[in-house]
């Protein structure tokens, strides 16, 4: 169903679900933290009908995953790993800098990778090796010690490759809000770590959210979505396959236009119409579909406004002037510029990141990029003259706020008055 929408729409369309399992994620929390093992096994059978065995997956399970995937795969995982890695070691900052801001007094930050962090990556309706080159290689490329994988079983192959080809340490063989708690809280197999990323459904999301005073997190990743900026120049054919290439990720993936144009929505779903019927995903994209549509607004400055207001987590510039229209927006998780750049791209092959906030969180959160996998600390180094220039304020503030002790630090280092 294509439909005309509003703002508000959307946007209660897309608020977050996860208060509404906060008791079923609350009762796996506890049950992981209780039995550790057994309860991602017990998980697994009730939820996946799965029957785990060893939790953990062994070097001859990825060599014989080798075995079921063809050549011709494997070399343009290989091809997409490298892009994606290039693009994130432009985004390194310096292991260290330090800057002389006047005489005695040198400021800088230290940056440095995190030790352990855990890799979430979908399983159920369809397997994300992308998913897993995307996740991996960013902690990897900011030097993460140790990089961990959690999804669901049975693991497709191709994921077990993209995960070697990706570097990643270790593999496990669980999914939904369990996985998120054992790498969170920590079993018998599988140790916590200090960081977990990835998407995930609304279990997995809540299970992230709800684990944040024990583990650091990305973002809230939910369902995928797309909104798509246009005017009469775009061409509806390019437009329609945008759109439905997001619908067709879940049931709950939700695909937005906002446009200048009042014909344009009717000729973007008469191009939607012949795709979505002979596309193999066709039940999930009509009912993603039900969360979609199109807003029309009086000029592309209200357009660009309203697209601000909802900031998708994909946005598509579609426009006779693209890069005018990128300078005024505000808000997207990923922005895709003219024509001849479709979200697909990016979600493969491109370099940049796939791994976005949803549900407007773009409007605070950046999509994952080497920062996540990294900390900063700030660095201070004074000389005697240094801190005699900055002597008289750090003593006057701190008398101010009655912390004598602030003022002794500073003048037990005063030499002696001659």
């Amino acid at each position: 169903m294509w439909q005309q929408v509003s703002e508000d729409f959307w946007k209660e369309n897309r608020e977050s679900k996860v208060g509404q399992v906060e008791d079923t994620v609350r009762g796996i929390i506890d049950q992981v933290r209780e039995e550790g093992d057994k309860a991602l096994r017990d998980l697994a059978k009730k939820f996946d009908k799965v029957d785990l065995g060893d939790i953990a997956v062994s070097r001859e399970e990825i060599e014989e995953a080798y075995e079921h995937v063809s050549q011709e795969l494997v070399e343009e995982l290989e091809n997409a790993a490298y892009n994606i890695q290039r693009f994130h070691e432009m985004q390194m900052p310096p292991g260290l800098w330090l800057r002389e801001v006047e005489p005695g007094v040198t400021l800088g930050v230290k940056s440095t990778p995190l030790e352990r962090v855990g890799c979430y990556i979908p399983g159920g309706r369809a397997s994300y090796p992308s998913t897993v080159l995307m996740t991996a290689i960013p902690a990897k490329v900011a030097g993460v010690d140790e990089v961990i994988m959690c999804t669901p079983a049975p693991i497709n192959p191709l994921t077990l490759v993209a995960a070697d080809i990706a570097g990643v340490d270790e593999i496990y063989k669980s999914g939904g809000a369990q996985a998120v708690a054992a790498m969170a809280l920590g079993t018998e197999s599988i140790e916590p770590v200090q960081k977990i990323v990835g998407p995930g459904n609304v279990f997995v999301t809540g299970a992230k959210m709800m684990l944040r005073n024990k583990v650091d997190i990305d973002f809230p990743a939910g369902p995928s979505e797309i909104g798509v900026l246009a005017d009469e120049s775009a061409v509806p054919e390019f437009l329609a396959a945008d759109l439905i290439a997001q619908a067709e990720h879940d049931p709950s993936s939700a695909s937005l236009l906002v446009t200048c144009d009042p014909d344009l929505p009717d000729r973007v779903w008469a191009a939607m119409e012949p795709m979505i019927e002979k596309a193999p995903r066709k039940e999930i994209i009509d009912k993603a579909l039900n969360n979609s549509g199109y807003i029309i607004a009086e000029d592309m400055d209200l357009a660009i406004e309203i697209m601000n207001g909802i900031a998708p987590e994909h946005l598509s510039i579609q426009v006779k002037d693209p890069l005018d229209v990128l300078g005024k927006v505000r808000n997207g998780g990923s922005i895709f510029v003219g024509p001849y750049t479709p979200v697909a791209a990016g979600d493969y092959a491109s370099g940049t990141n796939h791994v976005l906030p949803t549900s407007g969180h773009a409007a605070t959160c950046s999509g994952l990029n080497v920062s996540h996998f990294m900390k900063t600390s700030t660095v201070q180094m004074l000389s005697k003259e240094g801190l005699a220039a900055l002597a008289s304020t750090i003593e006057t503030l701190a008398t101010a706020e009655g912390l004598h002790a602030h003022c002794e630090s500073v003048r037990v280092r005063k030499p002696e008055e001659e």
